[in-house]
C-alpha cells in the first residue's frame, strides 16, 4: 500500500540551498546549527538520489539512514529462569 522509504541524510555548506533538496525527495528536518538535511525517498531510488545529490556543488556529504535494516523488536533483561522461579527477585531458595 505505501511505497517502503529510507531516511538519507544531506550535510550542506550554506542552508540557503535547502529549498533546492525538495525536487529530490520529501524534507522532514532541517538543522540550522548543524547545517544538515533529513529527506525521504524511495528505497528503490536511493542509490541514485544520493549519487546526484553528491554531485551537487552546495553538499558537503550524503548518508543514507540505516532504520529500515536494524530490529526493532527487543528482548527483555531477565532470562527465562529468572521469570519461571516463585521466588520474587534477589531471593533464591537456600
Amino acid at each position: 500500500m505505501f511505497p517502503k522509504r529510507q531516511g538519507i541524510i544531506v550535510w550542506l555548506h550554506s542552508l540557503k540551498h535547502s529549498r533546492h533538496l525538495r525536487k529530490f525527495g520529501n524534507i522532514h528536518y532541517v538543522s540550522k546549527r548543524l547545517k544538515y538535511a533529513v529527506l525521504y525517498c524511495d528505497m528503490e531510488q536511493v542509490d541514485e538520489v544520493m549519487k546526484k545529490l553528491a554531485s551537487l556543488p552546495f553538499v558537503k556529504r550524503v548518508e543514507p539512514s540505516y532504520r529500515p535494516f536494524l530490529k526493532l523488536e527487543f528482548e527483555s533483561k531477565k532470562g527465562e529462569k529468572e521469570k519461571d522461579s516463585p521466588y520474587p527477585l534477589g531471593y533464591s531458595a537456600e
